[in-house]
């Protein structure tokens, strides 16, 4: 696919924008992108601070919070949008969390799993699956089929045991 601006170079940046409710799709090259960038006003720390702005007011002064090994404060941390290093998301924990969960919808990773690596993990999330359906399952009073994912939440927890 060509970019539609110069209809020179093959497109791949691909960009959506939404302004009132009217839908744009552009496909463009990195340079014709790069032209226009401007225009779309978009970079990571602006976003990360209109999501997190109405609970600063809320909490501590963000100067107050700052990582003991690199040094980062929250301020920084607020302008760029980057952690300093390892020990920046223990102790920016705290303020980092809400921020975390209202972009994911939750601050545990739920992403894919290796293959052969993540066992352990794929037995925890069908525990956690089952689990969940087995609250909906007693709220309905369907507790034949409930005694069987209790079952089934059991010897899961057996294997799980065993693995680790």
């Amino acid at each position: 696919m060509l970019c539609e601006r110069c209809q020179e170079r093959t497109a791949t940046v691909h960009v959506t924008q939404i302004i009132n409710g009217q839908k744009t799709e552009l496909s463009l090259c990195q340079e014709c992108a790069r032209e226009i960038q401007p225009q779309f006003d978009f970079s990571i720390p602006k976003f990360l601070a209109g999501l997190f702005d109405n609970e600063l007011s809320i909490k501590a002064p963000a100067a107050a919070v700052q990582c003991r090994q690199c040094g980062l404060s929250y301020e920084q941390f607020h302008q760029t949008g980057r952690l300093g290093c390892p020990e920046c998301y223990e102790r920016l924990a705290p303020r980092l969390d809400p921020l975390i969960r209202r972009i994911q919808g939750s601050s545990q990773h739920r992403g894919k799993v290796p293959l052969r690596a993540g066992g352990n993990l794929r037995v925890k999330r069908e525990i956690e699956e089952l689990r969940s359906q087995l609250q909906q399952l007693v709220q309905r009073e369907e507790f034949e089929k409930a005694a069987q994912v209790r079952d089934q939440i059991r010897s899961l927890e057996k294997r799980l045991a065993e693995l680790e």
